[in-house]
């Protein structure tokens, strides 16, 4: 396929025309692209390179900390398809599509599973829906040009309302995304709207990164992200834990991401991941 990166025109996708997001901004770093960049992707332009590595060097255990969040993801979406019994999934801020992504780990447990990404960066609408082509999601996908700081909209765009239907559950994921909203976007309230608007039964998969395990906060490493389209705000566990608002989290808790029902535990040498990860259930 062609590469959107050759060119910084307008671009087509689920947003529609005259989407404030059509238009791939190149003159400063997306967390999206910095995040590819860290898992070793292609999908990035020099100004995320070289944020990227301005991040690396405040913290460099940041790819593996990206890796361990990702495989995190890969084992929340196994269980709640296959324990959790759920059938449609919501992926919001789901990224630069990496294999295996959220449609095909949830559909080699349960062929059919409605999976509806959410991202508000061009290049991931336009790479999630090459992906879709390329392979046998069919029907069962959609990929949605929305910002997560506007929930409602996330919530009532039509082709999220023809995938997941909001009577029966749903798996919520929120992974590495909520830490790019400021306070000032009120992230208590855009995290709850998206809450009540589950039925009993459904799941919220949320990570989010915390300078918990380091002297320095990390605040060097998430001070990069100023200059980008998002900010980094780093939040304590308590902090973190809040977002869960009532939902019953399953064991073991809010942890970091390599503690979340790995196969293995992490080496007792290795660096601690200032991601923590959690699983939670709407009972009632």
């Amino acid at each position: 396929m062609t590469s959107p990166l050759s060119g910084g025109a307008d671009t087509g996708g689920s947003g529609g025309t005259g989407s404030p997001f059509l238009k791939i901004d190149t003159s400063r770093p997306h967390p999206a692209r910095m995040y590819d960049y860290f898992l070793g992707g292609k999908d990035h332009y020099e100004v995320d390179r070289d944020a990227a590595e301005q991040f690396i060097k405040a913290a460099p255990e940041v790819r593996d900390g990206v890796r361990a969040n990702r495989h995190f993801m890969h084992r929340a979406v196994r269980h709640v398809v296959a324990e959790g019994g759920v059938r449609q999934i919501l992926d919001i801020g789901t990224g630069l599509p990496t294999e295996p992504n959220v449609h095909q780990i949830a559909h080699a447990v349960a062929p059919g599973t409605r999976v509806a990404y959410v991202d508000n960066d061009p290049i991931v609408s336009t790479h999630s829906m090459a992906l879709m082509a390329d392979s046998d999601a069919g029907s069962d996908t959609a990929v949605v040009l929305a910002d997560l700081r506007d929930p409602r909209a996330v919530l009532d765009h039509p082709d999220v309302r023809r995938l997941i239907d909001f009577d029966e559950p749903v798996a919520l994921l929120l992974v590495a995304v909520v830490h790019f909203l400021a306070e000032a976007d009120d992230p208590d309230a855009v995290v709850a709207t998206l809450r009540d608007a589950l039925p009993t039964g459904s799941y919220l998969v949320l990570s989010h990164a915390t300078g918990d395990f380091h002297e320095d906060r990390r605040e060097g490493a998430a001070s990069v992200y100023n200059k980008a389209s998002a900010s980094m705000n780093l939040r304590t566990h308590a902090r973190v834990l809040d977002f869960f608002g009532d939902f019953t989290l399953l064991d073991p808790g809010l942890v970091t991401v390599p503690h979340w029902r790995a196969p293995e535990p992490p080496r007792a040498d290795a660096p601690p991941i200032g991601i923590y990860g959690g699983v939670a259930r709407k009972d009632g």
